[in-house]
């Protein structure tokens, strides 16, 4: 663990150039004395670095002087590839890999190169989730990852949403996949290549069967295509509307003008529709199917119904607690 510490220190000098001993410790999660002593460490190795007193001072490695240990780990090289997403590697525990892959591939590059590089971090974020949905509980997706590393099957239990509501499968897992800040499983078993939701899995057995991936198996196109038959499966049926300019812009229709637009538009189901609609308010007339827009007309009828009772009428005053 010591012998990472130096390296990682040592990169940061050779990153950013001076540093005080108390940034170095809250960069490497020490005490200001453990840096002392790495410190002296590193000197006592041959390390051309030394320290300025005062405000101003700090630690800095000799003007020239750059390192040859920037050589990614394998668990490092893993982290890179998640670089954008620091979140998905944390979860996935290489938060310090890719740390520390992030120092080495910026030791690497050349000064100008090291400098755009900064302004990058420094200027955009990417944040995948969405706004609303919190975050899921995704106990087991360390050891899943695990599997999926070592090509190594795993028994787990799965709940799912039709009878039975849980189930019991030996799988062989292909590859991990985040969409939308929801993790996703993609293994072979006993019906085929199946997607499964790892905050779903509510036990986990690892074995010690290995597994090959069928050869040409691509996991960037399996989920293009289950993407593609998720969405043929979704929009069953569609419906006639009416939509105001407002209402034409929140549904992505194109405009008929500046008046109201009649258009089709999919639905998944009468259900679903009937909820997406009435979210519209009065940017939207349904015109067919004629199920969804009676459902749609008597929703309307029971919430005029209910806003004309007086709200004081069943004796609470409105306080709330």
């Amino acid at each position: 663990m010591r012998a990472s510490r130096l390296v990682t220190l040592l990169l940061l000098l050779q990153n950013r150039g001076r540093m005080t001993a108390e940034q170095l410790a809250e960069e490497l999660e020490v005490s200001v004395r453990t840096v002392y002593r790495d410190v002296q460490a590193l000197g006592a190795a041959g390390i051309p670095l030394y320290g300025d007193a005062g405000h101003a001072g700090g630690y800095r490695l000799v003007d020239g002087y750059r390192t040859r240990l920037t050589g990614l780990t394998a668990d490092e090289a893993q982290a890179a590839f998640l670089a954008a997403l620091p979140g998905a590697a944390a979860e996935l525990g290489l938060g310090e890999a890719l740390a520390t892959a992030r120092l080495k591939l910026r030791a690497a590059l050349p000064a100008e190169l090291r400098e755009h590089a900064g302004r990058i971090q420094e200027r955009f974020l990417l944040d995948a989730p969405g706004w609303y949905g919190d975050p899921d509980d995704t106990p087991h997706l360390a050891a899943v990852a695990e599997a999926v590393w070592a090509r190594r099957a795993v028994l787990l239990r799965y709940r799912r949403w039709r009878a039975p509501e849980e189930i019991e499968r030996r799988v062989e897992p292909y590859g991990l996949v985040l969409k939308a800040g929801r993790w996703y499983l993609v293994a072979d078993g006993p019906t085929g290549i199946r997607t499964y939701r790892i905050d779903q899995i509510v036990g986990l057995h690892g074995l010690d069967d290995g597994f090959a991936v069928p050869h040409g198996f691509d996991l960037g196109a399996y989920w293009a295509g289950y993407l593609a038959d998720f969405r043929a499966r979704l929009h069953t049926g569609e419906a006639l509307v009416r939509l105001t300019p407002e209402g034409a812009r929140r549904l992505g229709v194109a405009r008929a003008g500046d008046g109201w637009t009649e258009a089709r538009v999919p639905i998944e189901s009468v259900d679903h529709a009937h909820g997406e609609f009435l979210r519209l308010g009065t940017d939207v007339v349904v015109l067919a199917p004629a199920e969804l827009r009676d459902r749609i007309a008597a929703t309307v009828r029971t919430l005029a119904a209910r806003y004309a009772e007086d709200p004081s009428a069943d004796g609470t005053s409105g306080r709330v607690g």
